[in-house]
């Protein structure tokens, strides 16, 4: 074996400590252990004292469990006077405590107690059997003071001056028996004036925003007369709506005695308004289209966009194949639904799809999955002529297309010209070959041609459906919107009512749709056409999903057959809010049926009426000694002829009203050979009577009068 290590220099100078107790070396005594590196030094200074001990003789060899010989080679004992030991890193009142806690104890074993002071009370005393030396052994490798300096644990850094007598940190100070009351009640105080801050703070800040959350109640609108100009707390306003729908969803059992109704709802709008942005008028609106509880989904469902949806051309390739193809190029999709065969939703893109080579290729088009569902409903066949009367931008054509493979012929009009020039280009990208793009005003279609087999009539509406594509729809549409869209939307229906062949073999169908959910915008313009034209039915739309539309709204009562149209709801079904209705009709239009307004019938109706020649109005209780052969909108009887009024008085005005026209154009009345006179015909102007007649008579009229 090779030679023992001798003693240390630290325990040369110091001295070996007294015998230990032997009634005391059994005991255990174990505490908290430390978390500071240097009790962890100052555990192994303690365990090379113990060591020392049980080697007073200053052995050649160290007690380590190799037994090897030291690399620092072997040190004499020097003859030197020992030292009083002075205590490392001890607390006075740590030692009174622990001289207490050994029971009083004053025989010989005191000197082995002073011995022990200078160790931390965190060590752990184990001196039975073979757990003595394991522990020796450990602490027979320890470095020596000066190379211990120099060593770092990885985890921790070096503290120095943590145990000096002067540092008084709080944070580092040891907690005993004797102190532990005095801390506790130092952190209570410390603890009181962080809360005391933060409390100070939000005053501070509630003071500077002149907010209080008592004053914001929900019948406080203005403070003194004054709308309050500061930002709302949008958190505040969510809860209350939460609140104030919760209680409207079951108003008998949780509404307030004190309030009514009318005031929880007015309440509610007025804080929607402020949260959503609506104009007050189209909330109200919305909000009485559902009960109280899916109104807040529909407004909510407004705030988020909905998924894009692309269509796959039938005519250029397949729904499976695109999906791959659009899959190797970096596009997260799947199809849209078990309802549509031709949709694909797109969830996420590394390719712009407005670009890609199949885009231009023409294999699908970017289209909303709502825009599905008229063409579905219209369900054209091969070789059938349709009418699309706003086809723009062409995404309804196609598809029409599509479902006829190229068949047929199909008419997409439209009254923008710019407009249409992206319905023809959408028309050439995607194979189109069977549509004929031209652009006239819907209401002339009788005139321009009719007989069609199927009429798909998609609206231009206020589009309070698509409020997530076009958010300015919240804050622009006023009563006036829902005045003057609902009369063109009733003229455009009877317009492509007239222009379907009621005998076609297979059709014979009209779809009228709209991206609005407002009933004056469907509901109503469904049953004007319902009175107007006692021809056509509501059928079965054979969409396999979507809400029947309303029968009552309201004071408003509708035909029973409206179960058989459509609703679609963003909140619901998550495409763009749409109504979906389609007819049947079933024999020819009356003649003396009502024309839409614009057509040719129509106008020349109306200026005959106004120049008083084939038929007059007259306003008022009907008389039956006039003899009236039908009665208008408005309760006027409709007259077929003259009757009761003076011809000759009738000539005088025609002929003045004439002369005015002569000299308006530049034209002298007295002439009455010339070429403009006669090119007038001024017989057929005034029923037989020339001018030269009227002259005389005019003439015989003032010399009378001066007789």
């Amino acid at each position: 074996m090779a030679p023992a290590r001798g003693p240390s220099r630290r325990m040369q100078k110091q001295g070996p400590p007294a015998p230990l107790d032997e009634s005391r070396i059994g005991g255990k005594r174990k505490l908290a252990a430390p978390t500071n590196g240097a009790v962890k030094k100052q555990k192994k200074v303690g365990a090379s004292r113990i060591v020392k001990a049980n080697n007073p003789g200053g052995s050649k060899y160290s007690a380590n469990s190799a037994g090897k010989a030291s690399p620092r080679g072997s040190f004499k004992p020097q003859e030197r006077e020992a030292k009083p030991l002075k205590p490392l890193m001890v607390d006075v009142a740590e030692v009174d405590d622990l001289s207490d806690q050994s029971g009083g104890a004053e025989d010989g074993n005191a000197g082995m107690d002073e011995g022990l002071s200078g160790v931390d009370a965190a060590v752990v005393f184990d001196l039975d059997g073979d757990e003595l030396g394991s522990d020796a052994d450990d602490f027979a490798n320890a470095l020596s003071a000066s190379e211990d300096e120099e060593v770092v644990d990885s985890d921790q850094e070096v503290q120095k001056g943590v145990w000096s007598e002067d540092d008084d940190s709080d944070g580092e100070e040891a907690l005993t028996a004797a102190n532990i009351a005095g801390l506790s009640q130092r952190l209570d105080r410390q603890q009181a004036e962080v809360k005391a801050d933060a409390e100070a703070e939000l005053a501070d800040d509630a003071l500077q925003t002149n907010i209080a959350p008592a004053d914001l109640d929900m019948d406080d609108e203005t403070e003194g007369g004054r709308t309050s100009k500061l930002a709302p707390d949008l958190q505040l306003l969510r809860t209350r709506i939460t609140e104030t729908v919760r209680v409207l969803s079951n108003f008998k059992e949780l509404r307030d005695p004190a309030r009514s109704r009318a005031e929880y709802t007015e309440a509610v709008l007025r804080d929607i308004c402020a949260y959503y942005g609506y104009s007050p008028y189209l909330a109200e609106r919305l909000f009485s289209l559902f009960p109280p509880q899916e109104a807040l989904a529909f407004f909510d469902a407004n705030e988020t966009p909905r998924p894009m949806v692309i269509r796959t051309n039938t005519l250029r390739t397949h729904r499976r194949d695109l999906a791959h193809t659009l899959i190797n190029r970096g596009v997260s999709l799947e199809p849209v639904g078990k309802w549509s065969k031709v949709g694909l939703q797109v969830y996420e893109s590394q390719v712009p799809l407005g670009a890609t080579p199949e885009y231009l290729a023409g294999h699908y088009i970017l289209q909303a999955a709502s825009s599905f569902l008229p063409v579905m409903a219209l369900a054209p066949q091969e070789h059938e002529r349709c009418l699309d009367m706003a086809a723009a931008p062409g995404g309804k054509t196609t598809h029409i297309a599509a479902l006829m493979k190229n068949t047929g012929c199909i008419f997409a009009n439209d009254a923008s010209k710019d407009r249409s020039r992206g319905l023809i280009g959408n028309i050439h990208r995607l194979g189109v070959k069977n549509t004929i793009v031209c652009n006239y005003s819907a209401l002339e279609f009788p005139r321009v041609m009719g007989g069609f087999d199927r009429v798909l009539l998609d609206a231009p509406c206020s589009g309070t459906g698509v409020i997530a594509k076009d958010p300015s729809v919240k804050t622009n549409k006023t009563s006036d919107d829902f005045l003057r869209l609902p009369h063109l939307q009733k003229q455009l229906l009877l317009a492509a009512i007239d222009s379907v062949d009621h005998a076609s073999k297979t059709g014979g169908y009209i779809v009228y749709s709209t991206c609005s959910v407002m009933v004056e915008e469907n509901e109503q313009v469904v049953q004007y056409a319902l009175n107007k034209r006692p021809n056509v039915r509501l059928v079965s739309t054979g969409l396999i999903f979507g809400k029947e539309g309303f029968t009552k709204y309201q004071s408003k009562r509708f035909h029973p057959s409206m179960k058989e149209t459509r609703r679609y709801y963003p909140h619901a079904f998550n495409v763009d809010g749409f109504f979906v209705s389609k007819f049947k009709k079933v024999g020819p239009t009356p003649a003396d049926a009502v024309k839409a307004q614009g057509t040719p019938a129509e106008q020349a109706r109306v200026s005959n009426a106004a120049a008083g020649i084939e038929k007059c109005v007259i306003s008022g209780d009907l008389d039956a000694a006039v003899g009236a052969d039908e009665v208008d909108e408005d309760g006027s009887a409709i007259l077929n002829g003259f009757g009761g009024w003076d011809d000759e008085e009738d000539a005088v005005y025609i002929e003045r009203n004439l002369k005015k026209h002569l000299r308006r154009k530049g034209i002298d009345p007295k002439a009455s050979k010339s070429k403009a006179v006669r090119a007038l015909d001024p017989k057929k102007a005034t029923g037989g009577i020339s001018v030269a007649e009227i002259e005389e008579k005019r003439k015989d009229d003032e010399r009378t009068v001066v007789e």
